[in-house]
């Protein structure tokens, strides 16, 4: 993964405004931070030719809530495809299904790395 950022110092790593430039092994976007309340929020957008598929529009927010027994994690989000009616009849039969799996699979690892 290559990734490159206008950020110049770490306090603006997570600040409304912030931008990334992510390059991945079949997939490229920008990215943006849209909504930043530390410790508890971030949004981010995200628009660029994701593998081959063209442009996707990706809207992501994460939410950390303190509970009894640590913290809980919630992970929302949407996104639109090109290709008007082709795009959502892709995005119904094969994208979400895809996606999902790699949300799970992100989540699972993510839990792996903070129970150790």
């Amino acid at each position: 993964m290559k990734y490159s950022s206008e950020v110049r110092t770490p306090e603006d790593k997570y600040r409304v405004g912030a931008t990334a430039h992510v390059i991945e092994e079949h997939e490229e976007g920008n990215f943006e931070i849209t909504e930043s309340i530390e410790n508890e929020k971030i949004t981010y957008h995200s628009k660029g030719p994701f593998s081959k598929t063209g442009n996707v529009t990706v809207v992501m927010t994460y939410i950390l809530e303190p509970i009894e027994a640590g913290t809980k994690f919630t992970g929302a989000g949407y996104f639109t495809m090109p290709w008007g009616i082709l795009g959502k009849v892709l995005d119904k039969l094969f994208v979400q299904r895809t996606i999902k799996k790699d949300m799970e699979k992100l989540f699972e690892n993510l839990k792996n790395i903070l129970e150790k």
